[in-house]
């Protein structure tokens, strides 16, 4: 029979597949209500990864699991409602901003709205504060938190916190709402030999008290129910690698032929320019026809542009025919050449 307090867990041929192959495959426990259950296994063999898939947070890619009655995948939203998080890096921080008095009402509050009952909002405003209070202590007490102890108790920083007080803070705050499962993410990280017997100590009085735990642990301690992971093989094809790789071999077409190999980023290949065809030589010089004028918006001839024009002997033809210099540099040293000359003829 199905404890009030805790939920079992039962989990057969579990197993989650990233876009880098394999996080974790072939998971298999039965665990009554109430159980201690280590997950235990090295830095990088999916250990995080099956914590968050048992307790909802994660969809598995195969096999069966039930957590307190509720299958996964298809009742994800359900094994959300009776798993709380303890600290899980990256997932669930401690706020190093508040105190933790701040941190305690913050956890308080988020509980009540989104976890509580409705009918909790409409409570009387004193009562809810008295209910509130209380579930604090009794989280408090069952974390092995004192307020007290700390250096300026309630309004110590989060931040000056010592390790294993942070994670009872976090145990603390994941009790509010009684949980029946209680996850906790590195047990062991950065605590001493008696810190981490102290930590797996309180643990285990939560689970004597009805509500089932998983903890992730480099090494489990006796007594407890250990699920181990191991680092799974990654598919060849998804391994990460400095070196350089050789280019694909070219696709073969249905009919024949081959198609020129697809690279991710590559530029395309820059076709090869058509040579420079000679250009046309221009016709020899001689008399011009007359242009026809294209008329403007007001109806005048289009003028030749004086900044394109050549300093050469080009001229332009006027509608009556009679050709007219297009640059005011020629027309300057027209009239040079004349003075020049007509000084000659005086001399």
């Amino acid at each position: 029979m199905e404890s009030p307090h805790g939920a079992a867990v039962k989990v057969e041929d579990f197993g989650l597949k990233g876009p880098r192959g394999w996080v974790f495959r072939g998971v298999g426990i039965d665990a009554a209500p109430g159980s201690l259950i280590a997950l235990e296994g090295p830095s990088g063999s999916g250990r995080t990864c099956l914590l968050l898939a048992l307790t909802g947070r994660m969809k598995p890619s195969e096999g069966r699991a039930e957590i307190g009655g509720h299958p996964l995948p298809k009742k994800m939203t359900a094994v959300r409602r009776i798993a709380a998080l303890g600290h899980v890096p990256g997932v669930n921080d401690l706020d190093e901003a508040l105190t933790v008095a701040e941190q305690l009402r913050e956890g308080a509050m988020l509980q009540r709205r989104y976890e509580g009952p409705v009918r909790a909002l409409f409570r009387p405003r004193g009562e809810r504060r008295a209910a509130t209070a209380t579930r604090i202590e009794e989280a408090l007490a069952a974390a092995g938190l004192d307020l007290a102890t700390l250096p300026k108790g309630p309004r110590t920083s989060v931040r000056d916190l010592e390790r294993l007080e942070a994670v009872r803070l976090s145990v603390a705050i994941a009790l509010l709402g009684g949980p029946r499962l209680l996850a906790l993410d590195d047990t062991d990280l950065k605590l001493s030999t008696a810190e981490r017997a102290e930590l797996w100590a309180l643990l285990r009085s939560i689970a004597d008290r009805g509500t089932t735990v998983l903890a992730v642990c480099d090494e489990a301690p006796e007594g407890v129910l250990v699920l181990r992971t191991v680092a799974t093989a990654v598919e060849p094809a998804a391994v990460p690698t400095t070196e350089a790789k050789a280019s694909p071999a070219p696709a073969t077409r249905s009919g024949g032929g081959t198609e020129p190999p697809i690279t991710w980023g590559a530029k395309p290949e820059s076709k090869p320019e058509p040579a420079d065809e000679p250009e046309p030589e221009e016709p020899e010089p001689g008399p011009e026809p007359k242009a026809e004028a294209d008329p403007g918006e007001d109806g005048d001839t289009a003028a030749t542009d004086k900044d394109t024009a050549t300093t050469d002997k080009d001229t332009a033809t006027t509608d009556d025919g009679t050709a007219a210099s297009t640059d005011d540099d020629t027309d300057d040293d027209t009239k040079g050449t004349d003075d020049a000359l007509a000084e000659a003829r005086r001399a």
